[in-house]
C-alpha cells in the first residue's frame, strides 16, 4: 500500500456546484481537513456534499448546507472522512471569491 498526500483547490463561479475532488479507481482517500476561505468583505453561504460512487445530487449528501462564512475569514473543518473509489466531493458558494482547499491522503 502506498500513501500519497493530496491538496485539491477550487474557486467556483457564483451559485455553481463544482467537483473539488474525485477519488481515483482502486484508491481510498481520507479527507483530513477542508478549508473554506471567503475573500469577500460580506458573508457568504457555502455547500459541501459527498456523492458516494459519483451518484447524482441528493439532499442526503450534504456535509455543509448554506453554512455562513463571514467576510475576510477562513473556516477550517477537521473531517476524517473516508472515501471510496469514485466518490466525489462537490462544493458551491453563493458568490465568487470563495475558495475551497481540501487536504487528505490517498491510499493505493
Amino acid at each position: 500500500m502506498t500513501d500519497t498526500l493530496i491538496t485539491k483547490q477550487v474557486s467556483p463561479a457564483a451559485a455553481t456546484q463544482v467537483d473539488l475532488y474525485t477519488v481515483p479507481a482502486a484508491t481510498k482517500t481520507v479527507v483530513s481537513t477542508l478549508v473554506v476561505c471567503n475573500q469577500n468583505t460580506a458573508k457568504v453561504k457555502v455547500r459541501v456534499r459527498v456523492r458516494a460512487l459519483g451518484a447524482a445530487n441528493d439532499v442526503k449528501q450534504f456535509v455543509l448546507f448554506d453554512t455562513t462564512v463571514l467576510g475576510n475569514t477562513s473556516e477550517f473543518y477537521t473531517l476524517g472522512i473516508a472515501l471510496s473509489p469514485t466518490d466525489v466531493v462537490s462544493v458551491q458558494s453563493d458568490t465568487t471569491l470563495t475558495s475551497f482547499t481540501m487536504f487528505g491522503v490517498e491510499v493505493t
